[in-house]
């Protein structure tokens, strides 16, 4: 797996766009994010179906098509540096298929954040356009509006990428030791429902893999981990990075899944990484080389993560 092409870093006064891929935003939390964007002396720019809510399925932010438009027509205006995930949710499955990625790609790198169902769309940025994207806190989510150390991480990650190189966690060895490769990953059950889609990565060879989930059951944990071992989807992984597993079972019992499960991988395994759904949540690139370090719980990027 080789690292992919990074975007520009960003700069005072950015024009950046804000997007819903996925699930419907409260109005009044989309404002109280884009006062923190405005603080940071960016000019950000909401789409105009941000706060739809779909006719007939209510955790939809608008159509498939509307989202969809807003995605591409943020990301192909030239006035745009970056595009940013205002939350999770359900719904970017849905939407994927009907972006132009010609055209996208025509309109070449910038940045693009966010986590939790925008697995999704990490993954068809890196599959379709060789871009590395941002693992990170998404504009309306109340773990981001509310934590001061989450928006500084990110901010650090944008303006000056070179301070958070070490990105440094208060993550233990689960299976000690250190790897080298390419990050990815994001939520687990996301990462299983692409599986068997048109143009998706085939297996997590040669990465450093960053997985995280919230509001799962144990069984389908294990649902998920074992889809990807029978595909082959895990073979070749270098490392595993476990984030946050907020409002599934008790941690001691997921903890024994996640060894039962990814134990025979062989490789060094970091928890409680610090990323995902978790108060201060740490932004981590995707498709970016480095090293993961299981017992110091960092993981050191060859080049920042924005150039």
């Amino acid at each position: 797996m080789n690292s992919l092409t990074r975007p520009a870093r960003l700069t005072p006064g950015a024009r950046v766009a804000v997007v819903a891929p996925s699930g419907p935003i409260p109005e009044d939390r989309l404002q109280v994010g884009l006062d923190i964007l405005r603080g940071w002396d960016l000019e950000p720019v909401v789409a105009p179906h941000v706060l739809d809510r779909h006719a007939r399925f209510d955790y939809l932010a608008g159509t498939d098509a509307g989202r969809a438009r807003d995605l591409q027509e943020a990301w192909c205006d030239p006035s745009v540096s970056a595009v940013l995930c205002a939350r999770g949710g359900y719904g970017a499955l849905r939407m994927v298929e009907s972006l132009d990625w010609a055209a996208m790609r025509a309109a070449g790198p910038k940045v693009f954040v966010g986590y939790s169902d925008i697995t999704t769309l990490h993954e068809a940025f890196a599959a379709r356009m060789g871009l590395a994207t941002l693992h990170g806190p998404m504009v309306a989510a109340t773990d981001f509006l509310k934590n001061t150390g989450a928006q500084e991480h990110l901010r650090a990650t944008l303006f000056a990428p070179e301070q958070v190189q070490v990105i440094a966690s208060a993550g233990t060895a689960l299976v000690p030791g250190r790897a080298r490769g390419v990050t990815l990953g994001g939520c687990l059950s996301l990462l299983a429902s692409d599986i068997g889609a048109p143009e998706v990565r085939t297996s997590a060879r040669g990465g450093l893999l960053f997985l995280e989930d919230t509001g799962e059951k144990t069984y389908r944990l294990d649902r998920y981990l074992t889809q990807l071992l029978r595909a082959g989807w895990l073979d070749g992984a270098r490392g595993v990075a476990l984030g946050s597993w907020v409002d599934c079972d008790p941690y001691d019992t997921v903890r024994a899944l996640l060894l039962d499960r990814l134990g025979g991988l062989g490789v060094p395994i970091v928890e409680e990484f610090g990323f995902g759904h978790c108060d201060g949540a740490l932004t981590v690139p995707f498709g970016v080389e480095g090293e993961l370090d299981a017992e110091k719980g960092t993981l050191t990027l060859d080049v920042p993560a924005l150039v």
